[in-house]
């Protein structure tokens, strides 16, 4: 198949190769009430039907729908050559949506779970973000990677996970994680709009959390994928929160202002890039800041955010910058993963030690 083929896998027509719209083309106008996993469901079939030659493949998300029913419906709409249900083979995934990309096509493979990715890791890492390096910018890969991450949810390792920054620190991926309904139908589209290698962290524990989202074609404010936002400001303190603990976050910043303390509270949504800007124009207001995610604070992104920021805003401290995460193991069984994850109590404990200063 050529990048000028006029038929999708299984012979369906297919637009010309064109670059994407610089503007994203909304849905059906109108603020709609959905949960993530439904917005992200809404994204997937606004892109289906705005470019025929964007496909879906993964493990059971055709027939199934998806582990989590995500991509439900989604296969008698748009057929089984759009939305392709794959072998339990993630390398032949990854390796399938490179080929294909290379060819001219948006192909958004879904991996099952977070710590289900390690076998394609090779594939991710060595080729899809070094491809447009490696030919000087004459070739363009724009795969999106979705995978639900982290705990929460009574399961076990391999299925509860946050491996991001692992990818993170591979220069070539773009790394993005909405928190709300709003962001996780943007920023799926523009995800997948991306020229760039996407990986969308779905934080799976909030796939039921429900929120507002504006469908209509000017929906997202202006507010790209690749960007920080201020969800709740303050004075006193910041809590820079992604993905699953931004919820926990908001809800200790609410705690603390029981005790008269003003936290701001910064959603990253982007974890590569990071939106450093916006994070340093919180910190220098408030002049203290907790990190906090799910992933291990150990070699966590938690710490390359601090030094950062510690750089940049050293004179505006009034605190060292803390990190709330997971701990430094492997993820352990149901029984006790609350004791693992970072919670409103970690959150607020971090919080009070940098007034301790």
């Amino acid at each position: 198949m050529s990048a000028e083929s006029t038929t999708l896998p299984g012979g369906r027509p297919a637009a010309p190769s064109a670059e994407r719209p610089t503007q994203l083309a909304g849905g059906a106008a109108g603020v709609e009430t959905l949960t993530i996993a439904k917005a992200i469901n809404r994204a997937l079939a606004d892109e289906l039907a705005a470019d025929p030659k964007t496909l879906l493949m993964g493990e059971d998300i055709g027939s199934l729908g998806g582990v989590y029913r995500v991509t439900e419906g989604l296969k008698a709409t748009y057929g089984a050559d759009r939305v392709v249900d794959s072998p339990l083979a993630e390398s032949g995934i990854i390796g399938t949506s490179i080929g294909l990309a290379l060819r001219g096509y948006r192909p958004v493979a879904e991996i099952q779970f977070d710590g289900f990715v390690f076998p394609g890791f090779n594939q991710i890492t060595t080729q899809l973000a070094k491809l447009r390096a490696r030919t000087r910018g004459t070739a363009t890969v724009p795969v999106t990677i979705r995978i639900p991450y982290g705990g929460g949810i009574g399961s076990i390792e391999h299925h509860s996970e946050s491996p991001e920054a692992l990818f993170a620190h591979t220069p070539g991926l773009r790394i993005i994680t909405p928190s709300n309904a709003q962001d996780a139908y943007w920023m799926t589209r523009q995800g997948i709009q991306s020229q760039d290698p996407v990986i969308i962290f779905e934080p799976k524990r909030r796939y039921w959390l429900k929120g507002q989202v504006d469908l209509a074609a000017d929906g997202h404010g202006g507010l790209g994928a690749f960007q920080a936002q201020v969800v709740r400001t303050g004075t006193d303190a910041t809590i820079a929160a992604y993905g699953p603990l931004v919820p926990v976050a908001l809800a200790a910043a609410n705690a603390a202002a029981e005790d008269g303390r003003s936290i701001e509270v910064v959603d990253l949504r982007s974890l590569s890039p990071i939106d450093f800007d916006t994070l340093q124009a919180s910190l220098e207001k408030t002049g203290r800041m907790v990190i906090a995610h799910e992933a291990p604070t150990f070699g966590g992104l938690g710490g390359e955010i601090a030094a950062r920021l510690t750089e940049r805003s050293f004179l505006h401290l009034e605190a060292p910058i803390i990190r709330v995460g997971g701990f430094h193991l492997p993820y352990p069984p149901s029984r006790v993963e609350e004791q693992y994850l970072p919670d409103l109590d970690r959150i607020l404990d971090a919080v009070d030690r940098t007034f301790a200063y």
